[in-house]
């Protein structure tokens, strides 16, 4: 696994490896190109509510037990959904209608049609230029565990 501080070969500046996800179709990606696609902001992993009548999405600043909050990563990702039973395993199924990820998340802008930001890893080629321009939950989440009530602690700097 690559640390989150180093580049990895994936993320290369979008002009050096021809922007393979505005070419390729989710369900065809490689498992390589499929991982890389993970800015790395967690802002999936934590607690959030759909507003029944509205469709809406509300964020919390509680994060899931497993989130290595100074990573930004999942602390069992290959068994997340065992230990986790809430995680949803993102497929190009799970991202038919991606309405409920955060409107940065690059699994969300490719199935909608819509280029990466500037930030993103694969664009600019330094995979700390998320939590630089504050665009992850680093250092902004508190884990579940102790949080309290997630219902009691919504926010709106994620979107």
């Amino acid at each position: 696994m690559t640390s989150i501080n180093q580049t990895s070969p994936m993320a290369k500046p979008a002009s050096a490896i021809g922007a393979f996800w505005e070419c390729i179709p989710l369900n065809q990606l490689s498992a390589a190109q499929w991982e890389s696609l993970c800015d790395g902001c967690a802002k999936c992993c934590v607690t959030k509510y759909e507003d029944e009548d509205s469709g809406t999405i509300h964020y919390t600043d509680v994060a899931c037990h497993l989130l290595d909050q100074d990573q930004c990563r999942c602390g069992d990702y290959p068994k997340r959904s065992e230990r986790v039973p809430d995680c949803v395993t993102l497929s190009p199924k799970t991202l038919a209608n991606p309405y409920w990820l955060p409107e940065t998340c690059a699994y969300r802008l490719v199935a909608e049609g819509k280029p990466l930001p500037d930030w993103h890893p694969l664009v600019c080629g330094d995979a700390d230029a998320v939590h630089r321009l504050g665009q992850s939950v680093r250092g902004r989440v508190e884990s579940e565990t102790t949080a309290g009530d997630p219902l009691m602690r919504l926010i709106s700097w994620i979107r």
